[in-house]
């Protein structure tokens, strides 16, 4: 049985489409045909970003809303979401192969998100109100800053939409949001979602497409920002074509963050194990924080390649819908493709195989699977140690402590997240204070919505959760008073 649907999600009306293009969705674990949905065509994000705009400028409308009467309809999104949560995890779990039981982790926060935006912007005043130095007063006061088209890809889908989705409605912004094209059906269930708790119309808008309908949308002159999410080639694309527009936007992009293994570490699996495993080999490789280059010390170099042979050949490999499943298949014949090529090319550069290597794991013909990968002796100039791999794939990499450790963990492009692992919190802090990264965990790792998320060098411009990410969407005007 598959999931097909006819119509789009535009102004908060299920909408006949203007284009005959449709999207097949297929199950990352059997490759069978799930479902499908029509394809937004230019005619259909023209309608997305008409209904946005009239809905942001009409008098009254959504952004002349008290925030704690926005923050309502967020808390009832929230319950709603939670309504349809195991429906959702379930369609992304079959979509992106994301195991069930990792999808009911990742993909629970939305609601806790669109909670968390709700009593933000209850408590945040409107208006500031500074003595000045050169007026009397100075008033700063805070208003939503538009339109928004977010771009959001597939690999914790549902996350990454609310992350920008929570602060854009909690600051009174109307979005038009385009998911990717491997994760269309649980967009869906969160447009049922929408509609059931009562966003009004034109607030939120749905439109599934690929790359040039995405850079349709970034382009849109009734566009005031873009929030994307997505690799760091497509984040340049965006940042190039909002540059021109002088267009706000937020980047959050690739990642090859480095997991720092101190000569201290507690590396018992049966006590950290679960950690080691969330850090770097959550969604089977496919999150852009993990660590996924681990720096060794040298004097417990092969007790560590041990550890991590263990925790992958330990962790069951099959069908994302199993609830025994820890590591899935690949999203998409492409990332599968991907992923084996980055294994042959470390292969050839000379690194050695601990774990996995080429080829499928034995009984999964079906599927896009990889065999779950560890290399060891391998350089931080090595292709597979610079480059983002997006899957079930880590490298061991020798430090001579401290320092050297965290000059290794800099010579990156990226600078996403990380982690620090040692039993001294003083040494370990003092490490991840070093690391040239937005977010870095001290023995362990997972974003947290209260604290700014986001990179530096090549992992991206601005932050989501946290106040930060309200800001995101905020624009402030000054008012200075002379008498």
């Amino acid at each position: 049985m598959t999931t097909d649907h006819h119509s789009l999600f535009i102004g908060g009306t299920w909408t006949e489409p203007q284009s005959d293009s449709r999207i097949t969705v297929y199950s990352a674990s059997t490759e069978a045909v799930i479902g499908s949905v029509p394809e937004a065509g230019k005619a259909d994000i023209d309608a997305a970003v008409t209904a946005a705009r009239r809905a942001f400028d009409e008098a009254g409308g959504w952004a002349e809303w008290e925030p704690a009467r926005r923050a309502d309809v967020l808390d009832r999104l929230a319950d709603e979401y939670d309504n349809r949560a195991e429906d959702i995890f379930r369609a992304v779990s079959q979509q992106n192969g994301m195991p069930i039981a990792i999808a009911r982790q990742l993909e629970v926060l939305p609601s806790v998100l669109f909670r968390y935006y709700a009593g933000l912007v209850r408590k945040q005043p409107l208006e500031e109100v500074r003595d000045g130095m050169l007026s009397k007063t100075v008033t700063v006061r805070r208003s939503p800053v538009g339109v928004v088209a977010a771009i959001v890809p597939w690999n914790v889908p549902q996350t990454l939409t609310a992350t920008k989705l929570a602060p854009a409605l909690a600051a009174g912004c109307t979005i038009v949001i385009k998911p990717s094209p491997e994760t269309v059906l649980d967009a869906y269930l969160l447009a049922e979602a929408a509609q059931a708790a009562g966003v009004p119309p034109g607030v939120v808008s749905i439109v599934p497409g690929g790359r040039d309908i995405g850079a349709y949308l970034v382009s849109h002159p009734g566009v005031d920002k873009v929030a994307f999410t997505g690799s760091t080639t497509g984040g340049r694309a965006v940042a190039k074509a909002c540059a021109e527009l002088l267009r706000p936007v937020s980047l959050e992009l690739g990642g090859k963050s480095a997991a720092i293994i101190l000569d201290d570490a507690d590396l018992d699996l049966s006590t950290v194990g679960q950690s080691l495993f969330a850090s770097t080999l959550a969604n089977n490789g496919q999150v852009c924080f993990l660590g996924t280059r681990i720096l060794a010390p040298r004097n417990r170099y092969n007790e560590v390649v041990d550890t991590f042979a263990d925790l992958i050949t330990s962790a069951p490999v099959g069908d994302s819908l199993d609830e025994s499943t820890l590591i899935g298949p690949m999203a998409s014949k492409n990332q599968r493709d991907r992923v084996s090529g980055y294994i042959d090319v470390g292969t050839a550069q000379g690194a050695r195989v601990v774990v996995g290597g080429a080829g499928t794991p034995p009984g999964l013909d079906q599927g896009w699977f990889v065999k779950p990968t560890l290399f060891a002796d391998v350089d931080n100039t090595a292709t597979i140690a610079r480059e983002e791999i997006f899957g079930p794939v880590l490298t061991v990499i020798a430090h001579d402590g401290d320092a050297n450790a965290i000059r290794i963990a800099n010579d990156s492009d990226y600078g996403l997240g990380g982690t620090v692992w040692s039993s001294d919190p003083e040494r370990a802090m003092a490490v991840a204070g070093a690391v040239q990264t937005g977010t870095i965990g001290l023995n362990g790792y997972a974003p947290d919505p209260v604290g700014p998320f986001g990179g530096v060098k090549s992992s991206g411009i601005g932050r989501e959760f946290g106040p930060e990410g309200l800001a995101a969407y905020q624009q402030l005007k000054s008012i200075y008073q002379f008498s």
